[in-house]
């Protein structure tokens, strides 16, 4: 029996790598994308091409009417859902006394809301309160989250404490009910979301002040949720792991 995940922001960076692990594990995998469908139906071409099966779907997860959507169209494409992967996030710069109140609702939509509503419908299908198999979601954090970020980030470090303390909440709802709740903690990785920060130049400087002193591949990433979305971290739950070279 094949198992199936959903990847929301699944179309580059860490949701792409994570899409690609995954198929190649066996899993069924949607790949969910806000704006940018043709490289999403290219990494979905890439997964078949190499023997996987996967799906592009558009929706815009900080939505709970495209929320409920997506979920459909994995119920109706893939079958029954093992895993949610709540990837799907912005970065943005700015300091507090320019922050205004349209800006600041964007990023919490993007980066929490999305978290809790797709959360809410995989619940809705996972738990065995509701007569699901049980399953796994791993949510994606980031180190801004203990460490403050960079300047002009405290709305976005924000959500992401938002973040640690919603996998540890949700992971006490629903541990009973067949569902592991997790999360990953990237720091500097090699991904075009940094270019609100000076792009991957600036952070390269940057992560030679880690220990490891050089950023990390969003496939070291992956490999994290992946673990931590298989049996073999079936006693890891309400866990928030780093992946950031030490910092």
């Amino acid at each position: 029996m094949h198992k199936t995940m959903l990847v929301t922001g699944g179309g580059r960076g860490i949701g792409a790598a994570v899409a690609k692990a995954a198929a190649r594990q066996g899993y069924a995998v949607c790949v969910n994308y806000l704006r940018n469908g043709q490289a999403a139906e290219a990494l979905v071409d890439e997964i078949a091409r190499a023997g996987g099966r996967a799906v592009a779907v558009q929706a815009d997860v900080s939505r709970q009417d495209a929320a409920e959507r997506l979920f459909r169209a994995v119920d109706e494409t893939l079958g029954p859902l093992d895993v949610l992967v709540n990837n799907a996030g912005m970065l943005d710069s700015c300091r507090v006394e320019d922050m205004d109140e349209e800006r600041l609702e964007r990023i919490f939509r993007a980066n929490v809301y999305s978290m809790f509503l797709c959360a809410r419908q995989a619940v809705r299908r996972m738990s065995t309160r509701f007569g699901g198999r049980g399953g796994a979601i791993v949510n994606l954090s980031s180190v801004a989250s203990r460490l403050g970020g960079l300047a002009g980030g405290s709305h976005y470090a924000a959500t992401k404490g938002a973040i640690d303390s919603f996998t540890l909440a949700l992971a006490k709802e629903v541990g009973a009910e067949g569902i592991r709740v997790n999360a990953v903690r990237p720091g500097l990785i090699q991904t075009d979301i940094h270019d609100v920060h000076g792009g991957q130049a600036a952070m390269e400087t940057l992560a030679r002040t880690t220990p490891l002193q050089r950023s990390g591949a969003p496939q070291e990433v992956a490999e994290a949720v992946l673990w931590l979305a298989s049996p073999a971290a079936s006693y890891v739950h309400g866990t928030v792991v780093d992946v950031a070279g030490g910092r």
